[in-house]
């Protein structure tokens, strides 16, 4: 295997965007699903805010359905790919994204960061954006397994990490996937 896409899946802080960042300090192209959302909404002069976001995801999946992310975001991937040997790409959702990548790219390997929904609650309350209370933590989570179809990429994930021991434990962790993906590139 010369090039990989890893996607990175987990449930709402879990920690993604940690280990994505961690990817990025490493030196790792990290795409960002969600950063469609920004991009769309700047083309169609809209302001970025909450109801301006929900309006064009919803917009978009109406379009292109529920792989729209992985449709919109592929041109991204390779452009990149062109000229690295790792893609990360930050916040894969859908059973459809995760189809629809899987046939697009053979070395697509799936990265779940895992944390007990107490854990990942208590993370939440403490965010400093988008922080949520415990009762719309579960919410949120409801949301996204029933309407966006988040439970297939997590349960078919390639790799696991779990992550309830300190963002120590995490990058350790994290280093041995990244020599795992490394291995992978010498193949």
């Amino acid at each position: 295997m010369s090039r990989v896409v890893v996607a990175i899946v987990g449930m709402p802080g879990a920690g993604k965007t940690e280990t994505a960042e961690y990817f990025r300090v490493k030196g790792y192209p990290v795409l960002r699903f969600g950063d469609q959302t920004d991009i769309g909404l700047k083309k169609l002069g809209k302001e970025l805010n909450q109801d301006n976001e929900r309006w064009y995801r919803e917009k978009l999946r109406s379009e292109l359905g529920m792989a729209a992310y992985a449709i919109k975001i592929k041109p991204r991937i390779e452009a990149i790919e062109n000229r690295e040997k790792v893609v990360v790409l930050d916040g894969l959702y859908s059973w459809e994204e995760y189809q629809y990548l899987e046939k697009e790219y053979s070395n697509l390997l799936t990265l779940c960061i895992y944390a007990s929904p107490d854990t990942r609650y208590k993370r939440l309350l403490n965010r400093n954006h988008r922080g949520l209370d415990v009762v719309e933590a579960r919410k949120r989570d409801v949301a996204e397994l029933e309407n966006l179809n988040k439970g297939g990429p997590i349960a078919m994930a390639d790799y696991l990490i779990v992550n309830v021991a300190g963002i120590e434990k995490l990058h350790e962790r994290l280093d041995k996937f990244i020599s795992t993906i490394n291995n992978l590139i010498l193949l």
